[in-house]
């Protein structure tokens, strides 16, 4: 926030805009210069008693905001983590580490997902469900995904080591929950376990119909586009070692899909755009943003809330040095000790 205040200058007194500074850990106003560190200006806040610097950056980080998020983007956008490494040194000439940026990544993708699972979708009548191959440490993985074909909307997506029925009915199962109601038509391929995941999940009231791309009017041939671009995004995904890594980062790039990136397809709209959900976010910048603001609690004399006490900091105790008290206390050479005798 702005604020005016008054300088002297040779008319007198004007106003001159100067920024008031907020605290990043309780966001008081109470805030003083506390001195500088390698060249940055440093703060306290009287409120809660703590410091921290002018740098841009979250509380108990170093990087600003425009980076961490510039690098999640580019992530999700293909990028490998040297990469977006050397990017960071050459533009703003910042050293972070790659698992430094694989932390950036993990912190705020589970911000993300848990914000986007508020909200209500606005989906059509007909589905599109498919599933390919990944190749997570050697050994194949099936990602099932399954997506509205009004809106591009990615409903739900499954990673499993086998296609069986139980995972094609835990795959539309959670497609019905995220959506709120049921399709009236599903399509897929000619594998044999949607059949019956299909009935089990819907029963009878969704039409099933079984297809090879191009050869139904509404075929797979734009979620094959996707996994196109989903394998892209597995390309960097090589040095993951375990199946729960790769199911984070895969929902995270679907969050990336349905609510951070554009579709040409929907005229520049995001499909949750499309799909009527007002998210907050519009770029991994936003995300990292928001702050978590931990205000001090104001308790009448009626509540019933009770908030804990600080735990004391130990008493600090003087050590005594009796280095150079002994120093001249030392036993003296015999052969002084016999010219005195």
């Amino acid at each position: 926030m702005v604020y005016k205040a008054y300088a002297p200058s040779d008319s007198g007194m004007v106003k001159v805009p100067y920024f008031d500074v907020t605290c990043k850990y309780c966001g008081g106003h109470n805030v003083i210069r506390y001195g500088h560190y390698r060249h940055m200006q440093r703060f306290f806040c009287k409120e809660c008693k703590r410091k921290f610097a002018d740098n841009d950056a979250l509380p108990d980080m170093k990087t600003p905001i425009d980076q961490v998020g510039t690098a999640i983007g580019m992530y999700y956008e293909g990028q490998s983590l040297n990469s977006i490494c050397r990017l960071l040194t050459q533009i703003y000439h910042s050293y972070p580490s790659d698992s430094t940026v694989y932390r950036w990544i993990t912190k705020f993708t589970k911000r993300a997902v848990s914000e986007a699972e508020n909200y209500k979708l606005n989906v059509g009548d007909l589905w599109v469900a498919d599933e390919t191959v990944l190749d997570i440490d050697g050994k194949n993985v099936w990602f099932w995904d399954i997506i509205d074909a009004k809106t591009r909307f990615l409903l739900a997506s499954r990673l499993s080591r086998s296609r069986t029925i139980k995972d094609a009915a835990l795959l539309m199962n959670e497609a019905k929950r995220r959506a709120g109601k049921s399709p009236k038509t599903i399509l897929t391929d000619k594998l044999a376990a949607y059949l019956d995941g299909i009935e089990y999940v819907f029963g009878a009231d969704t039409k099933h119909i079984q297809s090879k791309p191009f050869t139904v009017e509404n075929n797979t041939n734009y979620i094959e586009r996707f996994h196109g671009t989903l394998k892209d995004r597995t390309k960097v995904m090589r040095g993951l070692k375990d199946i729960e890594s790769a199911r984070l980062i895969t929902e995270g790039w679907l969050l990336h899909y349905n609510y951070l990136r554009p579709h040409e397809a929907l005229q520049g709209k995001t499909p949750a755009e499309v799909a009527g959900v007002k998210y907050p976010y519009r770029n991994w910048q936003e995300v990292v943003a928001k702050r978590e603001v931990i205000t001090p609690a104001k308790v009448s004399a009626t509540s019933t809330i009770v908030i804990p006490e600080l735990r004391p900091r130990p008493p600090i105790v003087a050590r005594r040095r009796f280095g150079r008290l002994h120093r001249h206390r030392e036993k003296p050479m015999p052969a002084l000790v016999a010219m005195r005798c």
